[in-house]
């Protein structure tokens, strides 16, 4: 049987795409830097979907647009629970 007969995996990783814990360190530090309290405002965006919680500033607006809130959601609890003593 050649390597050809086998069905193989291809995970495509865009050039330059973010993941969602580089996303949401960045959105955190520039929502500290406007003085905002970045647990509410990213909390605020998660559940209602606005990105009016998240400044222009450093382009957190457009980069936490970048991925669907489920996986951003789903990179808090992965976290959360890797880390839970």
């Amino acid at each position: 049987m050649n390597s050809m007969d086998n069905t193989m995996k291809f995970d495509v990783k865009a050039e330059g795409e973010s993941s969602s814990q580089d996303i949401l360190l960045t959105v955190h530090e520039a929502l500290l830097e406007k003085e905002y309290n970045p647990i509410n405002q990213i909390v605020g965006y998660l559940l209602s979907g606005d990105p009016a919680y998240i400044p222009r500033h450093n382009n957190a607006r457009s980069l936490i647009r970048k991925k669907e809130r489920d996986e951003l959601i789903e990179e808090l609890v992965r976290f959360y629970l890797n880390n839970k003593k």
